[in-house]
């Protein structure tokens, strides 16, 4: 289909594992990027995983998500070999059956000569999915979005098979481990070469903080001067119900956060200095209340739920269970003070704190000092942040947070919520939309503004 100017529109082929329904970390940010590009008039085709892989294998599915990505965005999902995920001997191949070690060693063989991830076999028959829809009409720039990185390994063997640019997004890091400051893979490892030949060929490389570019530009010079920060953002359909959510005027003072609980938080240093914090005459009867589902599975969740000690009426800490994303507004119009627990290392950007700035409500952090995630915070007037993650100063933030929601007025909230709008997420994604737009040809360029819609027939492959 052809604009006004008679230029057709740009087609964009997005490789993105981790897309609605899926509800993995990072998914906002894929859902965000394809609606963005369809919206800028892009011909979007996202290849994304099995939806039974999502429910059978990880239990990760949230349906409410899926109905937000725009209907003109077709969505493949091919295949993924369940190798390194199936336990149930009962539904082994033959092989595998008859000769499990030898069957064990061929796959690890295959980790080694090939691509070092177990979703590379999704990896290969993405690109052959792409190359049939390549044949029909041509793609012009090909996205990628890790993890996992099987899609950086499928955005370069495209490329090799057709000249089509590609551009990186590393909303997670690969060969730094985010939680030591140090190298995910020992020395010799295969990823460290597959990264340096995914990079040498990319057109565009996006991080989502300055810390992990520099990081990147360190270790890989002669990429540096395509390497570029999108970071996170709030999304328009989930600011508009958080701004509107008013101010709580009544009952006991209610902490919460709103996300998935993992393993890697601070959850012991958040509930001990939740419990000295009601120490204060203050926050005496003060409540904690934890929206969201326990871990990205649910082995761990009964753990998880030990940890923030849920069960016990005497901490204050109440597990509301997971949120769908209409009832988040509700969530926000019943908090009035958010925590910001994060795990992790000086790299860790969570795309929460962009949702929870919309809020105008204190924000009170509590994560090791140093992260990225206080770029973003550091000019918030609402922010709170421990000191240390001991649980005398993870108290004293909560105490300093509950006076101000106490005291919080209109104009406070307005203010914080103007700092928020520079993270609105058409304007964090215009520089990768841009970058996207400069490697077009000319019959496909455009400027992105006045493009026809297109039309639903032969696009959501995933909804037929």
């Amino acid at each position: 289909m052809r604009g006004e100017r008679g230029a057709r529109r740009p087609r964009v082929l997005y490789l993105a594992f981790y897309f609605p329904p899926s509800r993995a970390s990072g998914v906002y940010r894929a859902r965000a990027t394809a609606n963005h590009l369809m919206s800028r008039g892009w011909d979007v085709t996202v290849c994304a995983a099995p939806v039974d892989f999502l429910r059978d294998v990880l239990g990760s599915v949230d349906t409410d998500l899926a109905a937000t990505v725009a209907p003109e965005i077709r969505v493949e999902r091919p295949a993924l070999q369940r190798f390194a995920w199936e336990k149930d001997v009962r539904r082994y191949g033959r092989f595998r059956r008859n000769l499990p070690r030898t069957a064990q060693k061929l796959y690890q063989l295959g980790q080694r000569l090939g691509f070092p991830e177990h979703y590379a076999s999704w990896g290969l028959a993405s690109v052959a999915r792409a190359l049939r829809l390549h044949r029909r009409q041509r793609f012009d720039v090909v996205l990628a979005t890790g993890n996992p990185f099987a899609s950086f390994g499928a955005a370069w063997l495209f490329h090799r098979l057709t000249g089509v640019p590609y551009v990186l997004d590393y909303r997670d890091s690969w060969t730094l481990d985010l939680f030591t400051n140090g190298p995910a893979f020992p020395a010799g490892h295969p990823a460290w070469a597959w990264e340096r030949r995914v990079l040498g060929q990319a057109a565009g490389v996006a991080f989502v903080n300055d810390a992990l570019r520099d990081w990147h530009a360190r270790r890989y010079p002669a990429v540096a001067d395509r390497m570029m920060v999108v970071p996170n953002g709030w999304d328009p359909d989930v600011a508009t119900a958080t701004e509107a959510a008013p101010q709580r005027t009544a009952g006991p003072l209610r902490f919460a956060y709103l996300g998935t609980v993992t393993r890697v938080q601070p959850i012991e240093e958040l509930v001990g200095g939740f419990a000295l914090a009601r120490g204060h005459a203050e926050l005496a009867d003060a409540q904690l209340h934890i929206h969201g589902h326990l871990g990205f599975n649910p082995n761990g969740a009964r753990d998880l739920l030990d940890r923030l000690g849920a069960d016990r009426p005497d901490t204050g800490v109440r597990y509301r269970g997971p949120v769908s994303k209409t009832e988040v507004a509700s969530v926000y119009e019943d908090s009035d003070v958010l925590v910001f627990l994060a795990g992790g290392s000086k790299y860790v950007t969570s795309g929460k704190i962009f949702e929870y700035m919309t809020t105008g409500r204190p924000i009170v952090s509590v994560h090791a000092p140093g992260i990225a995630a206080e770029e973003v915070l550091a000019d918030y007037p609402l922010w709170f942040r421990a000191r240390s993650l001991e649980p005398a100063d993870v108290a004293d933030a909560m105490l300093r947070a509950g006076r101000a929601a106490h005291a919080l007025d209109p104009g406070q909230r307005a203010a914080a919520r103007r700092h928020a709008d520079r993270y609105a997420r058409d304007l964090t994604l215009a520089p990768l939309e841009a970058r996207l737009r400069s490697l077009l040809p000319a019959s496909a360029a455009g400027d992105g503004a006045g493009a026809d819609p297109v039309g639903v027939e032969d696009r959501d492959h995933a909804r037929r």
